[in-house]
């Protein structure tokens, strides 16, 4: 491919990638901040927002009062971000030559199936995590999960190169991300407006479930905008010696960060 074409691909895909991104996260933490606040007020009266010259309130409902195709899903953008990040792993790292080191031996076909079996599996794994009682546990699941990553993303380094092996970190986060919304959030919403329909009771642990993969992605966004970023970086992150501590205390400050804005 051409440098120039390269570049042009570069940033349609970037842009495109950060724009969703924005909307997907924007939207994410807008619900968690509004489900916080659902808690804390009067059931009647709901929660009460003033935005561009307007007066707003929202109240959360146990029941379905409109047909299913007035419901309003925020699933696009979380797809649209995945898929030009992906696009962009194909042009900057796969087709760009940056996936490997300079004086790396192993073949570029090896290096990117590893750094597309990185991602398979360590969905995979989350997936197979949350479903044992472990999750009940919030410090001990986080821990698991964080020892887990950092332990990956050691193995992935020793195949490509120190900024891929970052890239992909964010990268893995943001494919669990997209796997939680489609695979684990979507279907139980679905299934509980079709039990509605039919006038039947709701599975509460459709909405559980759903709910705590949502949880999960609050906490995952933060680490990887900053992973994200760290590539412009290079002597903090991914240059620096201590490469994979600094990549394990961008995840561990992401963290706390995004407890803080939960709470908040």
């Amino acid at each position: 491919m051409s440098y120039t074409i390269s570049e042009w691909l570069n940033l349609i895909f970037r842009w495109a990638h950060v724009f969703a991104a924005i909307l997907w996260v924007g939207a994410t933490y807008y619900f968690t901040w509004l489900d916080g606040q659902l808690r804390k007020a009067p059931a009647t009266s709901g929660v009460w927002m003033v935005h561009s010259g307007g007066f707003y309130s929202v109240l959360k409902q146990n029941t379905l009062g409109v047909d299913p195709g007035e419901v309003h899903w925020f699933r696009f953008e979380a797809l649209a971000t995945w898929v030009t990040g992906l696009a962009l792993l194909w042009v900057v790292y796969y087709d760009g030559g940056l996936l490997l080191e300079a004086d790396a031996t192993l073949s570029h076909g090896v290096a990117v199936g590893a750094a597309l079996g990185f991602l398979v599996v360590g969905w995979i794994v989350y997936d197979l995590l949350v479903r044992t009682p472990l999750v009940r546990n919030d410090v001990a699941f986080a821990a698991t999960c964080f020892a887990l990553v950092i332990a990956g993303a050691y193995g992935l380094g020793q195949i490509l190169s120190t900024r891929a092996t970052y890239i992909h970190v964010g990268a893995l986060f943001g494919t669990i991300m997209t796997a939680n919304v489609w695979m684990r959030i979507l279907p139980p919403q679905r299934r509980m407006i079709a039990a509605m329909e039919r006038g039947q009771a709701v599975d509460p642990t459709l909405g559980a479930g759903a709910k705590e993969r949502s949880k999960h992605n609050t906490f995952m966004v933060v680490p990887t905008t900053a992973i994200m970023i760290s590539n412009h970086f290079p002597t903090a992150t991914y240059g620096n010696e201590h490469a994979l501590t600094v990549l394990g205390m961008l995840i561990l400050v992401g963290w706390c960060a995004a407890a803080a804005i939960r709470r908040g």
